[in-house]
């Protein structure tokens, strides 16, 4: 492997000229810093992450915590989380490292061990639960960190999140303007925060339009395509009032849903309407089921930059208010829903 001497030697320049090019030191000129770091991956360099930590207080990575579970390795969603932030980071000259908790080991320890091996400048924290507590852990221990969603109610430190409440009032709202008063919405985990924030929204929107809101139609449960379908199975079994409209947490519940109620002999939208939010996952376009599915739209993929961002803008200290970011989501009606 590469050493700074090596890439010296080859460009005729000394090895604090290098180091600062590569570190983009505002006494390098522009012509310099591109030969450098051209020659840098030329050579396949990489940086010491111990020796940069001696130099700057910063080891330029850091770490993604998760805990283990049944068939990760083929969940296209992780899949897609890892590979997109790990080239987010790459790409502004970072090392991203993911560590995979075992099976029921508690997480406040591992981030202790992690932050004393003095090794990460800093984690992302995905699916945060009501009342984080590992953002109150990473907030005293001082280490930066940003959040892919908001948890608790004093919302200091960086994250990057949608909208979820107001999303849930668009679907629900939707439904209720084409006549459906009996409207279930199978919603994710019970505890994580955007699901709480989604449920509060459709409550929301229910109690707006003065549409009595019955409990037997709220269900949390995994978002996948096998809740969807027997969560419906269950909707469309016994004696509680059958939903003339169902809203989904993402589209593999969608597809569960539609599935289910082929099964039945019920139709889309004919007998019951369906909606869903829409994350773009992989394999899985809402434009392709039959009918094509109304959904709001925030593709996964779009949270990685301003994630990304937002923690190297922790690390370097920025001011807070430019590391709090909200992104946008589309409505798109298309033919899964009919009025009654």
């Amino acid at each position: 492997m590469a050493t700074l001497k090596d890439i010296a030697r080859a460009l005729d320049l000394s090895i604090t000229q290098v180091s600062r090019a590569l570190n983009d030191h505002s006494d390098v000129s522009e012509d310099t810093r591109l030969r450098v770091k051209e020659a840098a991956r030329a050579m396949n360099y990489h940086p010491n992450a111990s020796a940069r930590k001696l130099v700057s207080g910063r080891s330029g990575m850091v770490g993604l915590v998760v805990p283990q579970y049944r068939n990760i390795g083929q969940d296209g969603i992780f899949l897609e989380v890892v590979a997109g932030l790990s080239a987010q980071f790459s790409g502004r000259g970072m090392q991203f490292v993911l560590h995979i908790m075992a099976e029921q080991e508690p997480a406040l320890p591992v981030y202790q061990r992690l932050i004393g091996k003095a090794m990460l400048d800093g984690f992302v924290l995905i699916n945060p639960l009501d009342q984080d507590p590992r953002i109150d852990f990473l907030q005293r221990a001082g280490i930066a960190f940003v959040v892919h969603g908001r948890s608790g109610k004093t919302i200091d430190y960086p994250y990057f999140d949608i909208e979820n409440e107001q999303l849930a009032v668009d679907l629900t709202t939707h439904l209720i303007a084409r006549g459906h008063r009996r409207i279930a919405f199978l919603n994710g985990v019970e505890g994580r925060c955007y699901v709480a924030t989604r449920e509060k929204g459709y409550r929301r929107a229910l109690r707006a339009s003065g549409v009595e809101d019955l409990p037997h139609l709220h269900l949390n449960g995994e978002m996948d395509e096998a809740t969807g379908l027997t969560e419906t199975i269950r909707l469309f079994s016994g004696t509680a009032p059958r939903p003339t409209a169902i809203i989904c947490g993402n589209v593999r519940l969608a597809r569960g849903v539609y599935q289910a109620l082929a099964a039945l002999e019920v139709s889309v939208p004919g007998d019951v309407s369906v909606v869903a939010h829409d994350d773009e996952l992989p394999g899985l376009r809402a434009s392709a089921f039959f009918p094509a599915l109304t959904v709001t739209k925030a593709p996964l993929r779009d949270s990685w930059e301003p994630l990304a961002d937002c923690l190297a803008g922790a690390i370097e200290g920025k001011p807070l208010s430019g590391l709090q970011r909200i992104g946008s989501y589309d409505f798109i009606e298309r033919n899964s829903v009919a009025a009654i």
